[in-house]
């Protein structure tokens, strides 16, 4: 999904890049071996790429989901917001880093049924968030922690949420191609 209205700026190249951009950018290509057309979007304005890799890296690091589970948060909150280009990337990571299987990528990315009971909890639950724009109710946060989780967790969904309305609302209006390393679960053009 994109929006109807595009930015004039576009992604910034490795030449244009300067200061702090440049400083981003040239740690993602250290880190990642190359710099994803996201980060170059939101370059243009370095608090915004800042402040997403601060709250990414802290979710990712610091919290206390498991990998299988960022990922799932990652993908119910870019699924929601409707950006193709995190749900690509997110696919590529619970497939190739995270741990989910192809078919629980496959059932976040179409929003089905999990079989997995604990992260279908969780995807229900992050979903309620998204769409109650965090104000869940006593039994929505009752069954999230039926299922394992904590108050601790709700807090991280939020993070996870901030995170995402970062890099999906930036990605709707610079509408930055979907790299290589994605292009393999690149999310199909609607008919």
């Amino acid at each position: 999904m994109t929006a109807e209205f595009r930015t004039e700026t576009r992604p910034l190249s490795d030449d244009e890049a300067q200061g702090q951009a440049k400083e981003m950018m040239d740690g993602a290509h250290a880190k990642l071996g190359f710099v994803p057309n996201m980060y170059r979007g939101m370059a243009n304005n370095p608090g915004l790429l800042s402040t997403y890799l601060h709250g990414y890296q802290h979710f990712r690091e610091q919290g206390n989901f498991t990998p299988r589970e960022q990922e799932t948060v990652f993908l119910t909150v870019s699924r929601a917001n409707g950006c193709d280009y995190c749900t690509a990337a997110h696919s590529m990571l619970a497939v190739n880093a995270s741990g989910l299987s192809a078919e629980e990528t496959a059932a976040l990315r179409e929003g089905k049924q999990l079989e997995d009971e604990k992260l279908q909890a969780l995807s229900e639950f992050t979903h309620h968030m998204w769409e109650t724009r965090g104000l869940p109710t006593q039994n929505a946060a009752a069954a999230f922690k039926a299922a394992g989780y904590e108050d601790i967790h709700v807090l991280e969904i939020i993070l996870a949420m901030a995170v995402k309305t970062i890099s999906n609302y930036s990605n709707h209006v610079v509408q930055p191609e979907v790299d290589d390393a994605f292009a393999e679960h690149k999310v199909p053009a609607a008919a």
